[in-house]
């Protein structure tokens, strides 16, 4: 078993706890491509067991996915 660090600054021992994890995917240099689609719905489905749910605002932790669409595109479903 590894000692825990000592309290300083911000950071309190009593604090630590594990944690499921969480997910992020981007592309370092903001190019789009239906691969990081792809992998942010993997991490999704990979996160039902803690009840992660884009789905359902009354469900779940808040998990979904954000996606960049174009205003131009967006707007021409509505006109």
């Amino acid at each position: 078993m590894t000692q825990m660090p000592k309290k300083q600054g911000l950071y309190s021992p009593q604090h630590e706890h594990d944690a499921c994890g969480v997910g992020f995917v981007a592309h370092i240099k903001n190019e789009k491509s239906h691969d990081i689609v792809e992998k942010g719905l993997e991490i999704l489905l990979r996160l039902t067991h803690r009840g992660a749910a884009g789905a359902d605002p009354r469900e779940g932790d808040g998990a979904g996915i954000l996606l960049q669409i174009p205003d131009d595109f967006f707007s021409s479903c509505y006109t």
